[in-house]
C-alpha cells in the first residue's frame, strides 16, 4: 500500500505546488502593479536615477500634451510651436521640478498656468518666446529660478511689479529688454538696467492715469459750461419776445378812450 500510495502522493504534491506558484504570481501581480500613466506618443520617456524624464523637444508640438505621467520630474518642451500656456497646464505634475518651454511662440500665459507645481518646480525656463507681458499671478508663488530673456516684453508697471517677486536666472538676467516701453526713451534697453537707474514705470502709469482723469474731468466741464451758455441766451432769446409780445398789446388807457369814443358817437 505505501508503494502504491508513494506516486499518487508525489503527483498530488506536484500538482499543489504548481498551483500554488500560480496564485503566488497572480496575486503577486494583482498587487505589486502601480498603474502608470503611458508616456505621450509625441515624446519619449525615461528613467535616471530614479527620477521621471519626459523629452519632447523639437516634436512640432502647438500645445503641451495632456497625458504626461504624473511622476515627471524633468519635462522638456523646447523647440515647439507652443502658443499658449493655458490654466492648470501642469496641475497633476506634483513632482515636477524642470521645465524647459524654451524656443516655442508662446504670446500668452493664463494667470493659473502653474498651480500644482508652485511648490516643486525648481527651473523654469521661457527664454525665446514671444511674450509681452505675464498677469501677476501667473509666477505669484513661483519659487523657481526663471529665465525670461530674448522675449519682446513691453516695459510697464505690471511686468516691474511681476519681476520684484520673481528668482530670474543670473546668466540670463541682463538678456530680458525692453522690445517696447511706456516711455520710447527705454525700448532696446535691458529692463534691469533700466529699474536699476531708479526708473519706476508705476509713476509714469499713474501720472497716465491722472493726465486721462484731467482731461475726461476738463471735458465735462467744458460740456457743463456750454450747455449752462445755451440755457441762459435760450431764456433771454424767450424772454425777450415774451416781453416784444406784451408791448404789442394794447394797453388799458388806450382801451378806455377808444370805449369813450364809441359812447360820443353813439
Amino acid at each position: 500500500m505505501q508503494d502504491l500510495a508513494g506516486p499518487d502522493m508525489h503527483r498530488k504534491s506536484l500538482i499543489f505546488s504548481g498551483f500554488a506558484l500560480l496564485w503566488g504570481l497572480l496575486f503577486g501581480i494583482f498587487f505589486t502593479s502601480v498603474p502608470v500613466v503611458a508616456c505621450p506618443t509625441s515624446c519619449h520617456c525615461v528613467e535616471k536615477n530614479g527620477l521621471t524624464v519626459v523629452q519632447c523637444m523639437s516634436r512640432n508640438l502647438e500645445k503641451i500634451p495632456a497625458d504626461l505621467p504624473r511622476d515627471t520630474v524633468i519635462l522638456l518642451l523646447a523647440s515647439n510651436h507652443i502658443t499658449h500656456i493655458p490654466h492648470h497646464a501642469f496641475k497633476e505634475l506634483h513632482y515636477l521640478q524642470e521645465l524647459d518651454l524654451s524656443n516655442n511662440e508662446i504670446k500668452t500665459v493664463d494667470a493659473g498656468a502653474f498651480q500644482g507645481v508652485f511648490d516643486s518646480l525648481l527651473v523654469l525656463d521661457l527664454s525665446n518666446n514671444r511674450i509681452k507681458s505675464v498677469p501677476k499671478e501667473a509666477f505669484a508663488r513661483l519659487r523657481a529660478k526663471i529665465s525670461l530673456s530674448n522675449n519682446p516684453w513691453h516695459c510697464e508697471c505690471t511686468l516691474q511689479e511681476v519681476l520684484r517677486e520673481l528668482q530670474l536666472d543670473p546668466e540670463t538676467v541682463n538678456e530680458v529688454m525692453c522690445h517696447t516701453a511706456v516711455k520710447e526713451e527705454y525700448a532696446g534697453k535691458p529692463l534691469i538696467q533700466v529699474l536699476d537707474s531708479g526708473i519706476n514705470f508705476c509713476n509714469f502709469h499713474h501720472k497716465t492715469t491722472d493726465v486721462a482723469m484731467f482731461v475726461t474731468m476738463f471735458g465735462w466741464f467744458t460740456m457743463v459750461i456750454a450747455y449752462v451758455i445755451y440755457y441762459v441766451r435760450h431764456n433771454q432769446e424767450d424772454a425777450r419776445r415774451h416781453l416784444e409780445y406784451l408791448k404789442s398789446l394794447p394797453s388799458s388807457s388806450q382801451i378806455s378812450k377808444d370805449f369813450d369814443t364809441i359812447s360820443t358817437v353813439l
